[in-house]
């Protein structure tokens, strides 16, 4: 699973989640305290590596006090994700890996609730992220919410209806959204409204990008009811390239979340500063991601689409410019 960051970019400095050294290859069982060693500034270097992602842009230009706390919330999301979606214990049985990742996500909230209680968090990035929520004020429940979304990739890899997957998004990408909104000290319920649009929308657009690399995890996160609407089987999913349906239902799906990025997008007009750039950052990521699929006649089987850096460097300064 991926975020509205979003989470997508790849760890230059370790591999972190499998537990595998880098000297010997080996892979072990370990907590998760064990998977996640970056220091600050090498958690900042890997974000400002994984280019022409939204999420980097953003962060890049905006004050150090900022890129700290997001960057902890990164690192938070990446280490969430990575142990719903790469955690494994050498086992090749499927049983024993999701147990596995079911414990590992148990004591990541272990760690949430630490945070709360008062106690000291068992990973360095629970730590740091411990510091993000005393200094912002960031509450509980997105922090569990984006640990529940990864629980439920264990056991939901099809989503029949629209609305069902809307659900999802609730957990696996508008928490992050409110707290950035945290972060900047800017939350109230009339922007976290419009900020869950906007991160719907932007895993939306994850997912239209990402339908072949889904698919080979099992993963289908195209509503059914839209699949049988454009006539289309998981077998035409599984072709190197996107046949006519495909191409129709992409259509539909791209324009589908277009509409609900552009209604989430007033958020950017009520903003100032630093909270200004980093929304038009992620609005501008979203539409430069959309405008790759349509600028590959909307065939995400062929190869995934990604936002060129002009494009996004454009729609940044355009969304800031225009508050929109």
């Amino acid at each position: 699973m991926r975020h509205c960051l979003p989470l997508n970019a790849r760890s230059h400095e370790n591999n972190w989640v499998t537990g595998e050294s880098r000297s010997t290859g080996s892979a072990e069982r370990t907590g998760v305290r064990e998977h996640v060693r970056p220091s600050q500034t090498h958690a900042e270097e890997v974000v400002a590596n994984a280019s022409g992602e939204n999420f980097p842009v953003a962060l890049r230009l905006l004050p150090a006090r900022h890129r700290r706390h997001l960057t902890n919330l990164y690192f938070f999301a990446r280490l969430t994700d990575d142990l719903g979606d790469e955690a494994r214990d050498g086992s090749r049985d499927e049983a024993d890996v999701t147990v596995l990742r079911l414990r590992l996500l148990d004591e990541l909230a272990a760690d949430v609730d630490r945070i709360y209680s008062g106690g000291t968090p068992q990973s360095p990035v629970m730590r740091a992220m411990a510091e993000t929520v005393r200094e912002c004020g960031v509450p509980a429940q997105p922090l569990l919410d984006l640990i529940q979304a990864n629980r439920q990739d264990q056991e939901v890899t099809r989503y029949p209806t629209y609305p069902d997957l809307e659900r999802y998004c609730e957990l696996s990408a508008n928490p992050v959204g409110q707290i950035v909104l945290y972060i900047f000290g800017v939350a109230t319920p009339e922007r976290i409204a419009l900020s869950d649009n906007i991160c719907t929308a932007l895993q939306l657009a994850e997912h239209w990008q990402d339908v072949a690399e889904d698919l080979g995890n099992g993963r289908i996160y195209l509503p059914g009811e839209d699949l049988e609407r454009f006539g289309c089987t998981e077998a035409d999913l599984a072709a190197p390239t996107a046949g006519p349906a495909v191409r129709q239902l992409m259509t539909f799906e791209t324009d589908r979340a277009s509409r609900l990025l552009d209604q989430g997008a007033p958020l950017v007009g009520t903003l100032r500063g630093a909270a200004r750039l980093a929304v038009a950052g992620y609005l501008a990521g979203g539409r430069a991601a959309l405008a790759a699929i349509r600028g590959q006649h909307h065939d995400v089987l062929a190869g995934t689409p990604r936002g060129r850096k002009p494009r996004l460097a454009a729609e940044l300064v355009k969304a800031y410019l225009r508050g929109r």
